[in-house]
């Protein structure tokens, strides 16, 4: 005994169906012996000694007489349209009286259905006309549904045309909107970055004008420092080389003029006189230019009010040289000063006036306090 699947070759000829009709039927089976124990123990039982060919023709037999009996229950359009149908039910058959002797039917096949009086042929015919006869009805509808088909597949597609046609048109639309809002934006961040570089350039050119402006404070200061001891040697100078040879030559005028005093004095006068006139002329047009000069710093200030109050007195600082050469100007062309004071201390009294009064001939040309400066400048000195 084999625990191998075995094929078994079922043929039933002549064996007529619940119509009469004699058929002949070829079926194909798979079957194996069982191998749990209790069914294994029946094949021992039943096949234990038995060749395989002897194993084979007992199943044989049993598939064979079930194949006869469920042929004689069904019509010939049953067995030969649903063979399928037709195995299973054989199978379901057959399978309990084969599995008694431990034997499982694992497939059933029908390989072939024939008769010798022409019946399956017949019903070809009659099969194969009415097939024709629908083939050409149905060929018929075919071609009217087809045609009603392309009908409307043609709307179909236009309306998708369209409907794509739109689509495209939109899309376009909303990408020529999308490029357009693009490149507003590019421009956009074009034009900050273009800003922002001239802002930084500007910013940088400031930084450099303040640290220009700085180096120049710093040299005015120098220079400043130095021009006030140029000052203060001058000073010494003029009182030991003008003021006391000056003091002295007055005494000897005074001495030596005692008797033409009314006659020196109205000549003084109308030279004091001439000298006031110029010195009003003169000084009228030095205001002007001051006042020409003054509103040409004003709109330096305007300009440079960036700058901050140091570089005003800078700018001031550098203008004071150039008023105070138009001021001494008209006394260029003076040979001789003579005062006339019966008192010495009078003299100097009138050079302190003087002296004194020069600020505010300043504060009032330029608007600059010179004492300020002067603290100012003794701050930054120090």
């Amino acid at each position: 005994m084999s625990l191998e699947v075995m094929t078994i070759l079922c043929r039933c000829e002549n064996i007529e169906t619940s119509e009469g009709v004699p058929l002949a039927v070829t079926g194909v089976a798979q079957v194996k012996v069982m191998t749990e124990r209790e069914l294994l123990g029946y094949a021992c039982e039943q096949f234990l000694g038995k060749s395989v060919v002897e194993i084979k023709s007992v199943i044989l037999q049993t598939l064979e007489g079930h194949l006869r009996a469920i042929l004689g229950t069904l019509t010939v359009e049953q067995i030969y349209q649903d063979r399928d149908k037709f195995a299973s039910l054989v199978r379901e058959v057959a399978a309990p009286d084969v599995g008694r002797m431990g034997i499982e039917i694992l497939s059933f096949t029908i390989k072939d259905v024939y008769d010798k009086v022409e019946y399956l042929s017949s019903l070809g015919k009659t099969q194969t006309a009415a097939v024709q006869r629908d083939a050409d009805i149905g060929v018929a509808e075919a071609e009217r549904d087809a045609g009603i088909r392309e009908a409307e597949c043609k709307k179909e597609m236009m309306d998708v045309k369209f409907v794509a046609d739109t689509k495209m048109a939109d899309s376009k639309r909303e990408l020529e909107m999308q490029k357009a809002s693009f490149n507003q934006e590019v421009n956009t961040k074009k034009a900050e970055a273009q800003l922002a570089y001239e802002l930084q350039a500007a910013k940088e050119q400031q930084k450099i004008r303040l640290e220009e402006i700085e180096i120049e404070v710093v040299q005015r200061k120098k220079q400043i420092t130095i021009e006030e001891k140029e000052i203060d040697r001058t000073e010494k100078e003029l009182i030991a080389t003008v003021k006391r040879p000056a003091e002295a030559e007055a005494y000897k005028m005074q001495q030596l003029a005692e008797g033409q005093k009314m006659k020196k004095v109205l000549t003084a006068q109308a030279e004091a006189e001439k000298i006031r006139c110029i010195g009003e002329a003169e000084a009228t047009s030095i205001e002007a230019v001051g006042k020409a000069e003054a509103e040409k710093m004003r709109l330096k200030a305007e300009a440079y009010q960036q700058y901050g109050e140091a570089a005003k007195t800078a700018l001031v600082l550098e203008a004071l040289p150039k008023i105070a050469g138009k001021v001494a100007a008209p006394l260029s062309k003076t040979n001789e000063i003579v005062i006339l004071s019966g008192d010495g201390s009078r003299v100097t009294g009138e050079i302190n006036r003087l002296l004194a009064e020069l600020p505010v001939s300043v504060n009032a040309l330029t608007g600059v306090d010179l004492m300020k400066v002067r603290v100012l400048l003794v701050l930054m000195a120090s």
